[in-house]
């Protein structure tokens, strides 16, 4: 269990998180930013970590950026963005060699943190605006990855349904931020924002591998410092229940339709009765072995796919199935079936051993790459808690059968949202 115990250390405007582990043939440097999700913002900052990663000051263009990286063993360097909770995520990640595994003792780590800070700090910039050919680029691919969206009616359809369940709320924001908003972008405005984010956002660094904390703690201060800031934090505002279930039916030119449900779990991460909810998810319908992936594609044939999961930092879940056209009451009918079942406690022990051994196994695999216990050590930063591995599993093993009836009854069934062929009602 020791792969996941961090060093946190508190650094000029930024905190540390090193995690010493021999796991591993390369060092990993992520860093995080996170701010509130706005409308205002998202669309730049969707852009943002895609023009840091194409070009810098020193390395002007994406060609001679991804040569450096070739030089430095084939070192990795990529950016991701993420929602959790309202909060809007910008990752840099970086993977770079072990110089103790090659025969060249040159000092990789602190040239990969050099790098990492020239991205950040170093941008490539002419009179207080980004490079214009670089800003372009990564419009056009912007533009390209939220058409993609669209395309994709799995993922479609699950953005509709948040977009319909969480209307007024930011959490309804794309990751990717909205088309429309993309051509209001300048080079001179997306560097500005670039000033504000580095100055207001709060900033993470983790460093996993055979590392020492004092040598990374050196080189982290040499390179990076950021002026201390307070960082936004998200109030919880409290959720209108529905009198009655929102229900969004929405046609196109589509062969298979996509039912999704979403439900408010009311529960977040951080909440004695999380763990709970998790074993609840796996019996309802996180695994293969889950009810709602027995009852509705395996006994009832109804559905192509049929699984639900969790957005542990906004409290909802949602349940995802591909169905034909004509299915859609049988369908809404044998999923509530399953809610029913797991609110009056129909799931037998062996269902609850089962999902708890899975769950366990998930947790361990995700640990076996150094991105994976970043993301699972990162949840503490978004909920603002300090919950360890080994009392997440503890704690988890533990739960009881009446724990998850109790959960069961927390939930509230809010938005039913169907992607239906122009055919269906004909």
């Amino acid at each position: 269990m020791d792969a996941t115990a961090e060093k946190l250390t508190e650094m000029r405007g930024f905190n540390l998180h090193v995690i010493e582990t021999e796991k591993y043939k390369t060092n990993t440097l992520v860093w995080r930013m996170k701010a509130p999700l706005t409308k205002e913002d998202v669309t730049k900052r969707a852009l943002l970590p895609h023009v840091l990663q194409s070009s810098s000051g020193k390395y002007s263009t994406t060609t001679a950026l991804r040569s450096y990286l070739d030089e430095l063993y084939g070192a990795t360097l990529f950016v991701d963005l993420a929602k959790k909770g309202e909060y809007h995520i910008m990752s840099f990640s970086l993977e770079i060699a072990n110089e103790k595994f090659l025969s060249d003792s040159n000092p990789l780590l602190k040239k990969g943190f050099e790098l990492l800070a020239e991205i950040l700090t170093n941008p490539n910039i002419s009179e207080n605006a980004f490079d214009r050919e670089t800003v372009d680029k990564e419009k056009r691919t912007l533009k390209s990855r939220i058409q993609s969206v669209f395309d994709d009616k799995m993922r479609y359809s699950n953005v509709r349904l948040l977009e319909e369940m969480c209307k007024e709320e930011p959490y309804a924001l794309q990751v990717n931020g909205e088309a429309a908003d993309v051509e209001t972008i300048t080079p001179e405005n997306l560097y500005e924002y670039f000033k504000t984010a580095f100055l207001e956002d709060e900033m993470d660094l983790y460093v996993i591998g055979d590392v020492k904390e004092d040598e990374v703690k050196k080189i982290a201060e040499e390179l990076l410092q950021f002026e201390n800031r307070t960082p936004k934090k998200i109030i919880a505002e409290n959720i209108n229940k529905r009198s009655e279930v929102n229900v969004v039916k929405e046609e196109q030119d589509v062969k298979q339709g996509k039912l999704n449900i979403g439900y408010r779990t009311n529960i977040v991460y951080g909440d004695t009765d999380y763990f709970a909810l998790q074993v609840f998810n796996g019996i309802f319908g996180g695994f293969s072995h889950s009810k709602l992936f027995i009852n509705v594609r395996e006994k009832a044939s109804l559905a192509y796919y049929a699984a639900s999961r969790l957005e542990s930092h906004k409290g909802l879940m949602m349940v995802m199935s591909g169905i034909d056209l004509k299915n859609y009451d049988q369908a809404v009918g044998i999923i509530h079936e399953q809610m029913e079942a797991m609110k009056k406690g129909d799931f037998t022990d062996q269902e609850l051993e089962q999902t708890k051994a899975v769950i366990q196994n998930q947790i361990m695999e995700t640990i076996d790459t150094a991105r994976g216990i970043t993301e699972i050590l990162y949840h503490n930063v978004v909920a603002h808690t300090d919950i360890k591995l080994e009392s997440w599993i503890s704690e988890m093993q533990k739960v009881t059968k009446d724990e998850i009836i109790a959960v069961a009854n927390k939930i509230d069934l809010d938005t039913i949202y169907f992607l239906t062929g122009t055919e269906a009602g004909k």
